[in-house]
């Protein structure tokens, strides 16, 4: 298909998200913006949800990923679950219970004026570097796909696709996404359903025959049962788990959509369904990625990684089908990069600069400084975008996933520390505690082989970082009692 053609179809696909927005966005203020009024529908926000969670990034690296790790992301899938859980009953009762617009508030009431921003700072820092490591995927896709063609220099069809995603959140904010992400999530699940069925179709076979042929080749393997293994199972689940509980449970973006939802128990049945939906879609993400494996064996497609999903796509389905693959794309990508520009403008708005506990300025003053934040955001999101086509990763799901283990480690200690603990700290330490423990796990990844020798340290060095922030808390910490 004509890359022009292809691009018409993504102009008609991002009209009707305008649509969507201008008619969701109409009268919105700071309050809707930020947490839509405490008014959104759960259903709505558990299936948008399921977009962000995945992203661009595990539309093309999860199946990319097979031939090398089998299905080892079930694994971390099975400790999604397990962290759903507790974020459902352990901190949205927190939340909800302290009426937070920002969940780092709870830091500052607990902790200190330090530690909330401390927390807040490092929110920005994860959501902004994983956000631009999923937005330059896609980007890099498209860019391949469509704009080469044009002679679109790659860091204008970044721009345009920032452009485009100002549009439609600059109004209505949290508001806005929670109706985009459940269209754009249905698009991509239809486009995840349609390729697997037609690959299906290609290769001649059944659900069973394409399983044994899976295993044949050595694609379809869940369980791990090698301890020194970064992929052993355990280490695997328990990573899952705490990568929830810190990249949802303890991440702005995605706890102001939970919050956002009328009650407390509705919002708890949002985490719990997301969590078993999660568990059906990463599966069939692992089936579509052992068929796209088998697909490349019979065809002789020499593609490999984040590039075999869009290669085959793009050059060896009908058309018809390439639309599909490039909506089903964009409708992976916008999830996750409007919703972290949005999520970030609010926490720099209300936790860095203050803008709710600013009674000297009007209303339309706070609305002018969130939206010159919105844009100074995308600005830095175009900036990051473009480092990381400098490094050029082949897998940016193992990028994302490091990247995790170092920036939200410090949130782990932080709020695990407030919640068990009944002890005070020193407030003016915890910054530096916190910027300490990733420096040591940095250390430790760097020479884990003289070390730990042939264990391999995974995603369990998220753990190992909140385990050290939360040792440094207990050594500048006393006992307290809260009445709180």
């Amino acid at each position: 298909m004509s890359p022009l053609l292809l691009f018409s179809f993504v102009i008609i696909y991002f009209l009707i998200l305008l649509v969507v927005a201008w008619y969701t966005g109409r009268n919105s203020n700071n309050d809707s913006f930020f947490i839509g009024n405490r008014n959104s529908n759960w259903m709505l926000v558990a299936f948008g949800m399921i977009g962000t969670s995945l992203s661009g990034v595990t539309f093309v690296s999860v199946p990319g990923a097979v031939a090398k790790e089998s299905f080892a992301y079930m694994q971390i899938t099975l400790g999604y679950l397990i962290g759903y859980m507790v974020i459902a009953f352990v901190l949205l009762p927190l939340y909800y219970k302290l009426n937070l617009t920002s969940i780092y508030n709870y830091l500052s009431s607990r902790l200190g004026v330090n530690s909330y921003k401390t927390g807040a700072s490092f929110f920005i820092l994860s959501r902004t570097l994983g956000a631009t490591a999923r937005l330059y995927l896609v980007v890099r896709i498209l860019q391949d796909a469509i704009l080469e063609s044009f002679h679109v220099p790659f860091w204008a069809t970044t721009l345009i696709i920032l452009a485009m995603i100002l549009l439609y959140t600059y109004e209505g904010g949290v508001k806005t996404i929670v109706w985009t992400d459940t269209l754009q999530t249905s698009c991509m699940l239809i486009g995840l359903v349609i390729c697997v069925v037609y690959i299906l179709s290609q290769l001649d076979m059944g659900i069973s025959e394409s399983f044994a042929a899976m295993g044949d080749k050595g694609y379809s393997k869940i369980f791990f049962t090698e301890p020194e293994s970064r992929f052993f199972f355990l280490k695997q689940i328990l990573a899952g788990a705490f990568v929830t509980i810190t990249m949802t449970g303890m991440d702005q973006e995605m706890m102001q959509k939970n919050i956002s939802v009328k009650t407390l128990k509705d919002s708890q049945k949002n985490v719990v369904t997301l969590g078993f939906i999660m568990l059906a879609v990463i599966g069939l993400f692992l089936f579509l990625g052992g068929l796209l494996h088998l697909y490349a064996d019979a065809q002789g497609i020499a593609a490999t990684g984040d590039k075999l999903f869009p290669t085959i796509a793009l050059n060896h389905m009908p058309s018809l089908v390439s639309v599909i693959f490039i909506i089903a794309l964009i409708s992976a990508l916008f999830p996750s990069a409007d919703g972290a520009i949005t999520a970030l403008t609010s926490s720099f708005c209300i936790d860095i600069i203050g803008l709710q506990r600013r009674d000297d300025w009007t209303d339309a003053q706070k609305k002018k400084i969130r939206q010159r934040v919105h844009l100074v955001f995308a600005g830095i999101f175009l900036l990051f975008v473009m480092v990381y086509k400098w490094i050029d990763s082949s897998s940016m799901i193992g990028v994302i996933l490091k990247v995790a283990a170092y920036t939200y480690g410090p949130l782990l200690g932080l709020f695990t520390f407030g919640i068990l603990l009944k002890r005070s700290v020193n407030d003016t330490l915890v910054p530096i505690v916190c910027i300490a423990s990733p420096l040591i796990c940095l250390m430790l990844d760097k020479f884990q082989k003289q070390i730990f020798g042939s264990f391999e340290i995974g995603l369990e060095l998220l753990i190992i970082n909140g385990a050290i922030t939360f040792s440094g808390l207990m050594l500048i910490s006393k006992k307290k009692n809260l009445h709180n």
